[in-house]
């Protein structure tokens, strides 16, 4: 995915960015050119986010509520919501992922979701709640799935067809170089590459971690989970576990391609598929509903450490540091979140007496949500609303499609958008597509108009919005933990709804 395919993974490029101009061989100059310019969008940032912070007193106030392309728009997730982050990631992802986005979204939320909508009653019950994916929610949620997966498998069998077939001809002695091509990708040991790029592929290969060693410590952790939380959790059999330790390696290849295109993890989203999977096979009679929590939890933990590790691992390519070192690391920040998590946890457990409970400070909205959704997935298939099996089984055929001509086009199928980044607005709505196009018409201006200069300090400037608007999410924990709230709720109301507003308060 790295050096092959050469994704992008936003966030980790711009932690690289970060690192490296304080680093840099150019010179003193340049180097001191980058750090001011990365320090100023990024200072930017941050207090853009402080600024925004002080309008956002309750849900649905604040920047990120207006309604820039019109309420009707805003209804359907259309808007621009004034987040630095998606500008940053838009600069810095290729522009056809961002038109893939924005194009995914039209398709969905401009066109699919209002038709099935409009089928309520018919397709689906209309008494349902938003979140229940007895309703429009399980199209979003498995059509998603689908077209993601569809193009993860194809990906995923298209890099083992490579290297099967780069395995044979080495065996019968037809190829002397220990070369994986791939289709589309330069290999890492073309003439035609960078300096920067040779250099940074010799040593991130050269101290690579060992394939036996990987897959032993899969298998190992899988036996383990496999023992020991079935003992734990009396609902989860031991069979449950092993499905989801099959399952993982394809769904993880399948989430860290995707954020390495559009820097979305959707660990959730796949949560949601073990919810269905599990719940299916255990059945309410059986305890599923606390089955499938425990399955969704297993699942989600497995696919979203695949996206976090690779955006490290290209913040390491980036800075010529060790994989070994850095998964070391890993390691040791994992065993010690395993007791430093569960400790802060219980602290909250303890000072908060009404933690959980609706109308408390902290009502853990998603517990509820999931638990929901737990119930509804322990129904099996049923839950399923009518044609939504159907319209999965097109998108996963159509990402194949996709996929399959742009190969056969070659260089000529430069225009053919990426089925995962069509995907991830499907389920989130294309408004952070919006601040992403946003983001490259910026760049797009900014090289029309002086090129060297956008491309020497380009990134910089992405990853100083990137940094500075993630930065800021500490103080604002920070603040909400200690209670304190924003004083100002801005919202944006149509012309009647202003009028009645105006005629309560006189009244």
């Amino acid at each position: 995915m790295i050096v092959d395919f050469n994704l992008t993974y936003p966030s980790g490029t711009a932690a690289a960015h970060l690192i490296n101009s304080f680093h840099t061989p150019r010179g003193a100059k340049l180097a001191k050119k980058h750090v001011r310019v990365l320090g100023k969008f990024c200072i930017f940032s941050f207090l853009w986010g402080f600024f925004q912070w002080f309008y956002v007193a309750s849900d649905h106030c604040g920047f990120q509520a207006f309604p820039s392309l019109g309420l009707k728009a805003y209804k359907h997730r259309f808007y621009f919501d004034f987040s630095t982050i998606y500008i940053g990631v838009g600069m810095i992802c290729p522009r056809i992922i961002n038109i893939s986005m924005l194009s995914g979204g039209i398709l969905s939320w401009g066109l699919m979701w209002p038709l099935i909508e409009n089928k309520k009653g018919d397709w689906y019950p209309a008494d349902l709640e938003v979140s229940s994916i007895r309703g429009l929610q399980g199209y979003k949620i498995f059509i998603t799935i689908s077209m993601i997966l569809g193009d993860g498998s194809y990906n995923l069998l298209k890099v083992l067809g490579h290297a099967l077939c780069a395995t044979y001809q080495k065996i019968r002695g037809k190829q002397k170089e220990n070369v994986l091509p791939v289709a589309d990708q330069n290999s890492c040991s073309s003439p035609n590459q960078s300096s920067d790029f040779q250099r940074r592929t010799q040593l991130f290969l050269k101290d690579q971690i060992p394939t036996w060693c990987a897959v032993a410590g899969y298998v190992s952790i899988s036996a383990v989970s496999v023992a020991i939380l079935p003992y734990i959790f009396h609902q989860l059999k031991w069979y449950h576990m092993l499905v989801i330790y099959l399952l993982a390696p394809t769904l993880s290849f399948c989430n860290a391609y995707g954020c390495g295109l559009t820097d979305w993890s959707l660990a959730s989203t796949y949560g949601k598929l073990a919810i269905f999977i599990i719940g299916a096979w255990a059945g309410a009679s059986n305890g599923g509903v606390l089955a499938v929590l425990e399955a969704c939890g297993v699942m989600m933990n497995i696919v979203s450490t695949a996206s976090d590790l690779m955006q490290d691992f290209k913040t390491g390519y980036m800075t010529l540091a060790s994989p070994r070192s850095m998964f070391v690391s890993q390691i040791i920040g994992t065993t010690m979140g395993c007791v430093i998590s569960p400790c802060v946890f219980w602290v909250l457990y303890k000072a908060l007496d009404d933690i959980g409970t609706p109308k408390s400070e902290y009502p853990t909205p998603y517990a509820i949500l999931y638990r929901n959704m737990a119930i509804e997935g322990a129904d099996g298939f049923s839950t399923l609303p009518k044609n939504c099996l159907l319209l999965c089984c097109v998108f996963f055929g159509s990402a194949i499609l996709i996929n399959l001509t742009k190969d056969l086009m070659g260089h000529r199928g430069w225009f053919m958008p990426s089925p995962t980044a069509m995907a991830i607005p499907f389920y989130i709505g294309p408004f952070c597509a919006i601040g992403m196009c946003v983001g490259s018409l910026i760049l797009f201006v900014w090289q029309k108009v002086n090129k060297a200069k956008a491309d020497a300090f380009g990134p910089a400037v992405a990853s100083g919005l990137i940094c500075g608007d993630g930065i800021w999410t500490l103080p604002a924990s920070i603040l909400a933990l200690a209670g304190i709230k924003p004083p100002i709720c801005m919202k944006f109301l149509s012309r009647a709804t202003n009028e009645r507003v105006d005629k309560f308060l006189v009244s």
